[in-house]
C-alpha cells in the first residue's frame, strides 16, 4: 500500500467518524459529481469544497464564486466508501429523492468539528426600516408630506406608508431597499387602483411614490407615464461600522 493510498484511508476513517458524531465536516478533494433527482447532472473532475453539515446539509463548492454547484437539502444521509478502489462520497435523501455520487480522485484535506450557534441574525436596512424612517422623518419625502400609518395590511398586501400631501390628497408609498424596477411600479399602481375601488377615492386625488434608491430608466418612465414620482431614499444602516470621514490607510 503506497502512502498515498494509506493517507486516504485515514481520511476516510475521519470522514465517517465526523458523521457518526454528527460533527461538521470540510473535505477538499479532486473529485467528479453526478446528480439524480427531478434533473441529471455530471460534472467532470476537478477541486472541490464538500460541506456537510450537522444537520445533514451537503453543499459542494467550486474554489471560486459564492454559490454552490451542487447540493442536497438537511435530512441527507451521507457516508463515504471504497468501491472496485474508488473512494466514492454517496449522499441519499431517500424522502425527496435526491441522489449525489462523487468519486473522489484525492483528498487535499479534512477537518471536521462540533459547531454550536444559538445567535440570531440582526438584519437592518429592511423596507420595514425604511417605512419607519420616512414615518419619523416626513421631510424625507417631501415638505408638507404628513404620515398616518405604515405597514398596513390589507387584503392586497402590505402599503409601507400612507399619509397626506400639503394639498391633502392621500399618498402611498412604496419602499425599495434597493434599485426599483417594472415589478415596483406595477405593484404600487396595483395597490392603488385597488384601494381607489375599495375606499372610493378618485385617482387624482391619489399620489403613489416609491421611495428607494435607484430606480432604473425604463421604470422610471413608467412610474411617470402613471402619473406617480420617485423620490431617492437611502434605507438606514443602524450597524454600518464604516465612517465615510475616516481616514484611508495612505492618508496617515
Amino acid at each position: 500500500m503506497d502512502e498515498n493510498s494509506k493517507e486516504n484511508i485515514d481520511y476516510i476513517s475521519k470522514i465517517n467518524t465526523a458523521l457518526e458524531k454528527n460533527e461538521t465536516v470540510l473535505i477538499a478533494a479532486n473529485c467528479e459529481v453526478s446528480y439524480y433527482g427531478k434533473v441529471e447532472s455530471y460534472l467532470p473532475a476537478g477541486d472541490r469544497i464538500i460541506l456537510i453539515k450537522s444537520d445533514k446539509t451537503l453543499l459542494i463548492h467550486q474554489p471560486s464564486g459564492v454559490n454552490p454547484i451542487n447540493y442536497m437539502k438537511e435530512g441527507t444521509e451521507t457516508k463515504i466508501v471504497v468501491e472496485n478502489g474508488e473512494i466514492m462520497l454517496k449522499a441519499r435523501h431517500l424522502f425527496l429523492k435526491d441522489f449525489l455520487d462523487a468519486k473522489i480522485h484525492r483528498i487535499h484535506f479534512v477537518e471536521s468539528h462540533k459547531l454550536e450557534d444559538g445567535g440570531n441574525i440582526e438584519v437592518v436596512g429592511s423596507e420595514k426600516d425604511m417605512s419607519d424612517m420616512i414615518f419619523e422623518n416626513p421631510l424625507l419625502i417631501e415638505k408638507g408630506f404628513k404620515p398616518f400609518s405604515r405597514e398596513e395590511h390589507n387584503k392586497y398586501g402590505f402599503v409601507d406608508v400612507f399619509g397626506t400631501d400639503k394639498d391633502g390628497k392621500v399618498v402611498i408609498i412604496e419602499c425599495k431597499r434597493d434599485n426599483a424596477d417594472f415589478k415596483a411600479v406595477q405593484q404600487l399602481h396595483r395597490y392603488i387602483h385597488k384601494i381607489c375601488r375599495s375606499k372610493g377615492i378618485k385617482e387624482e386625488n391619489i399620489r403613489g411614490i416609491i421611495a428607494c434608491p435607484r430606480i432604473s430608466s425604463n421604470a422610471k418612465v413608467m412610474l411617470e407615464e402613471l402619473g406617480y414620482s420617485f423620490v431617492s431614499v437611502t434605507p438606514p444602516k443602524y450597524l454600518e461600522r464604516y465612517d465615510k470621514k475616516q481616514k484611508r490607510l495612505g492618508e496617515y
